[in-house]
C-alpha cells in the first residue's frame, strides 16, 4: 500500500484484519464507524475517489446493511464488498 495514504491504508488494513480473523465482529462493528468518522476528512484529502469508493462499498453496502445477518453471513458480505473495492482498483 502507498505510504502517502495513511488514513485510507489504516481503514483498508482494519477491514483486512477483520477478514483475516484478527478481531471479532463486535469489535469490528464498534470501531469501524468511529474510525471512519474520525479519519474521513483525512481520507478525502489523501484520495477523494478512494475515500468515496471505500465508504460506498464498505460502509453503505457492507457495514450498514449487515445488522440482521449471522456472523458468517456478515463476514461473507464484508468480504464481497472488499473484493469489489479491490476489483475497482482500490488497494
Amino acid at each position: 500500500m502507498e505510504n502517502d495514504k495513511p488514513s485510507i491504508n489504516y481503514m483498508m488494513d482494519y477491514v483486512r484484519d477483520y477478514l483475516d480473523g484478527k478481531c471479532r465482529r463486535f469489535v469490528f462493528e464498534l470501531d469501524f464507524k468511529f474510525n471512519l468518522m474520525e479519519l474521513w476528512e483525512e481520507m478525502c484529502e489523501e484520495d477523494i475517489n478512494h475515500a468515496r469508493a471505500f465508504k460506498y462499498y464498505m460502509s453503505d453496502k457492507g457495514f450498514e446493511v449487515g445488522d440482521e445477518l449471522s456472523d458468517n453471513e456478515y463476514k461473507e458480505l464484508i468480504q464481497r464488498q472488499f473484493n469489489k473495492l479491490i476489483e475497482k482498483g482500490y488497494e
